[in-house]
């Protein structure tokens, strides 16, 4: 049961690290004092689209033999650890409006950037592979921290951690996380 919290934590953590779901956050918190609200947004957007996900591998794995499963997500994190390792643009967010809504923006922001992003499909298929209520407590805990350290202290966090160092990290978890599913 531990392993079903922290494995997805400690992934989704370092993937959602510098990711443009944060970058928007940190935007979105440079607009606003009215920080609860905008974390509320954040979370149900995440909890929405990760939940949606967790459900949809929990079903997936429930329908399909238990091989498929462990060789599609195991390629899947493969193909999740080159792509990050490999991806060299910038993403750049527009910073150019004014938040009136708080909360509303950061919803609705939050649940397009999130939308088949790395970290969504990442729990989807953690679902497959453990528990789906563990994975869900894990991928939220992960993602509620993260978006709470960049409300609050994302703008000093950005400025002396690397990006690309964080990626690289998170692309090479991502690369053993994969090829252990083929063992």
């Amino acid at each position: 049961m531990f392993q079903d919290i922290f494995i997805p934590f400690l992934l989704v953590g370092l993937a959602e690290l510098g990711d443009k779901t944060q970058l928007a956050v940190l935007i979105l918190s440079t607009k606003t004092r009215k920080y609860a609200s905008l974390l509320a947004g954040v979370m149900l957007a995440f909890a929405l689209t990760d939940g949606l996900a967790i459900l949809f591998g929990n079903l997936i794995a429930n329908s399909l033999p238990m091989d498929y499963v462990r060789i599609g997500a195991g390629m899947l994190f493969i193909v999740f650890g080159l792509a990050t390792l490999l991806n060299k643009e910038e993403e750049d967010i527009d910073t150019s409006y004014e938040l009136k809504n708080p909360f509303m923006s950061a919803f609705g922001l939050i649940l397009v950037a999130e939308m088949g992003d790395k970290t969504q499909l990442a729990s989807a298929l953690f679902a497959t592979q453990y528990n789906p209520l563990p994975v869900f407590i894990g991928v939220m805990l992960a993602l509620f921290l993260l978006s709470c350290m960049t409300v609050y202290i994302g703008k000093v966090m950005m400025e002396r951690i690397n990006k690309k160092t964080i990626s690289n990290a998170a692309g090479i978890l991502f690369l053993v996380i994969g090829i252990s599913f083929f063992f």
